[in-house]
């Protein structure tokens, strides 16, 4: 039987010097036993696995709202892609995997329902409470809402996923680095996530845009970088049908993104001089990323698809019934706290309201946030 001590002989020998290794790490917040058979970094794997909130993100939307089709993402999908991109980079790059995919299925344990709308929605009513911030609400989550130990709340996380989650960035995320050495870059690790998820979310969203028929290949002819996927596609598969020419187009895609960061982050290694974890968190830059002419490429897919896909009046008007649903439960709630369930109510006591009541918003999937709304407004629902 291979013992956590085995394994984290095998990381000091199989993982580059800059990756994060967990028989090195910073620890947790509360002292525990070290499990005899799992590393530190698999044991935070697990704990995100098992808790509510990760449960929670198969009814959360990523483009598509749950009732309009079951082939499309949702928060738990879109994680779990997250998470195979990033463990791919991982292998090329000699990080550390485990790390890699604690962070990548953490990172959206936080998002409230409905998506961005709904991100908007709850920091617009918080604005005079400190604002919500999805990344905050993952370390929320993580610190103190979850409650499965006796001993203390939360998951008790190691520090560097926690710090994973606080410096997670992206063209729609901002950090909150709070306590987490800010100011510095995060691991490796960490920056493979964020880009992880930036491909991830680009190319399936792109994929499920198509498969609404909002998109059509035709329409993305005028994007470099798909019309270069699609026409090597057209080439290689004759006789494909145009989806089966779509999912290689977007394989094709992320193929491509991966093997580009895969190259430049190596290269950016070695003239950075990065020899260990540390030295990548105080680079002058950050140290995983896509090559100029790629990155350029990949931007202009992401604005074809804000342009055409996120803006697109269907995916709107879901999105002005979100904001009118979360705008009008936090309105309620705050008016008359009693209104919330009792199990909620009893956390009011030492924190704000106002935070509790978003604490429970921002933890609904988007069926309960409808539900709850049809309870509060509509005569003909039961209580």
């Amino acid at each position: 039987m291979k013992t956590r001590e085995f394994q984290e002989e095998l990381e000091r020998d199989r993982l580059a010097s800059w990756a994060c290794s967990a028989g090195a790490s910073r620890g947790r917040k509360h002292s525990e036993e070290e499990h005899p058979y799992r590393t530190a970094y698999q044991r935070d794997r697990d704990r995100i696995i098992h808790s509510n909130a990760f449960r929670r993100l198969e009814y959360k939307t990523q483009v598509f709202i749950y009732h309009e089709g079951d082939h499309y993402r949702n928060r738990l999908t879109h994680s779990l892609e997250v998470a195979v991109v990033g463990r791919t980079l991982a292998r090329m790059l000699q990080l550390n995997e485990d790390l890699v995919e604690t962070i990548a299925l953490a990172h959206d344990l936080g998002h409230s329902p409905f998506g961005h709308p709904g991100e908007r929605v709850l920091d617009e009513m918080m604005d005079s409470w400190g604002g919500f911030e999805h990344n905050r609400q993952s370390l929320r989550v993580v610190e103190i809402i979850e409650h499965r130990y006796p001993g203390f709340r939360g998951l008790n996380l190691t520090w560097e996923a926690r710090e994973g989650m606080a410096k997670h960035t992206t063209e729609y995320d901002a950090p909150a680095e709070d306590g987490y050495a800010p100011g510095k870059y995060p691991s490796l690790e960490a920056q493979v996530v964020c880009l992880a998820d930036e491909i991830a979310y680009t190319n399936h969203d792109l994929e499920d845009g198509l498969a609404s028929g909002l998109l059509s290949p035709r329409s993305l002819r005028d994007v470099p970088l798909w019309d270069d996927a699609y026409g090597r596609a057209e080439k290689e598969l004759a006789g494909a049908t145009s989806r089966q020419l779509g999912y290689a187009a977007i394989r094709r895609l992320i193929n491509l993104l991966i093997e580009d960061v895969g190259r430049t982050t190596l290269a950016n290694v070695a003239a950075l001089g990065i020899e260990s974890p540390d030295d990548a968190r105080v680079a002058p830059q950050l140290t995983v990323a896509l090559g100029e002419k790629r990155d350029q490429g990949f931007r202009e897919l992401k604005r074809f698809l804000f342009e055409n896909l996120y803006r697109h009046h269907r995916v709107r008007r879901m999105a002005v019934k979100a904001e009118k649903i979360l705008r009008e439960l936090f309105t309620v709630f705050n008016a008359d706290p009693q209104l919330l369930p009792s199990n909620v109510r009893v956390h009011v006591e030492g924190h704000s309201p106002e935070r509790v009541i978003c604490d429970y918003i921002a933890g609904m999937t988007d069926r309960y946030a409808i539900r709850e709304y049809r309870k509060l407004f509509s005569p003909e629902e039961n209580m």
